[in-house]
């Protein structure tokens, strides 16, 4: 627990990515469960909203 202590202290937007990133694909793959989408598409639409969490995170951290 310390490390990861230790690794939010150092590295807080990367850290803040990865648990956006984290929490917005749980939430994208419960939502296309039954979509009936290839796992191609779901790949591709986990690295966008992967890409998107990084953005949000950066356009917050500009202030």
């Amino acid at each position: 627990m310390a490390q990861v202590k230790q690794f939010v202290s150092q590295h807080p937007n990367l850290a803040a990515w990865i648990a956006l990133a984290l929490g917005m694909v749980i939430m994208l793959l419960i939502a296309v469960r039954h979509v009936g989408l290839l796992p191609g598409q779901i790949l591709a639409l986990v690295v966008v909203t992967t890409l998107l969490a990084g953005l949000c995170v950066w356009i917050i951290g500009l202030e």
